[in-house]
């Protein structure tokens, strides 16, 4: 196949057909004689399963690095290796599928949910049932998302209505907003200065509808992006 031709079948420009070449997304293409590229039906499926890890265009960091790596396996055809990190992306989505309808549970529920227990969870805890580093929780304190206890030897003290409000954050990251911009989200439902009760302003009207709408946003394209790893997870298999 020419180059033309191959960014034909995957609905590119040739330059991209280039440029995946030339950042190992595909393998190297031999030349004929003429010095014209000669792309073989491998060229073809690895063009295939880079066009559909980088379909949905996701802006959080760490699903970018997963696709990535599934197309840089493909290119230096580690087929098998590629099939792993597709199974494991494919987990992943899946993880975050659930996490964004547990989020969209607590938000509809809010004032109807019972709090089962008074156990207060430490900071380990919480990263490891929210899947985050501990890192990533202590960056959110330091911009003001959350408030939290501490007990008489100055340590966090997390509640049931603390893990609640994480999960609504750690979703609202997941649906592309930014530090700032759930700062400025959450601030906005009171036009307040200083958020004193997030557990209040998380029930507003304004707030429920308005996370809904971005909530349904992320769902869905979380589920287009299950879709494509699994034609990706076929390709491969089939090329097996």
């Amino acid at each position: 196949m020419r180059t033309n031709e191959i960014a034909k079948l995957t609905n590119v420009h040739p330059n991209t057909v280039r440029l995946y070449e030339e950042w190992g997304y595909i393998s190297s293409v031999p030349r004929q004689a003429n010095g014209y590229r000669n792309y073989s039906e491998m060229h073809l499926l690895q063009m295939q399963i880079a066009r559909l890890a980088f379909k949905q265009e996701f802006i959080q960091n760490n699903l970018r690095k997963m696709a990535t790596r599934i197309v840089q396996l493909s290119g230096k055809e580690k087929f098998s290796e590629a099939l792993e990190e597709a199974k494991n992306y494919l987990s992943f989505l899946n993880n975050e599928h659930s996490y964004t309808i547990k989020a969209v549970h607590l938000v509809q529920n809010f004032l109807h949910i019972q709090l089962t227990t008074d156990y207060n969870y430490t900071h380990k805890e919480i990263a490891q049932k929210l899947q985050l580093s501990e890192e990533t929780l202590r960056n959110w304190e330091r911009n003001g998302l959350y408030s939290f206890k501490r007990d008489a030897q100055n340590r966090r003290q997390y509640t049931e209505a603390d893990i609640q409000t994480l999960y609504i954050i750690r979703t609202l990251r997941s649906a592309h907003f930014s530090i700032a911009s759930i700062y400025q989200f959450l601030q906005s439902i009171h036009k307040v200065e200083d958020v004193q009760d997030i557990h209040t302003l998380l029930n507003t009207p304004k707030f429920v509808d308005d996370f809904l709408h971005v909530t349904d946003e992320l769902e869905i394209n979380l589920k287009k992006a299950m879709k494509d790893v699994k034609s990706i997870i076929t390709l491969i298999q089939s090329h097996k």
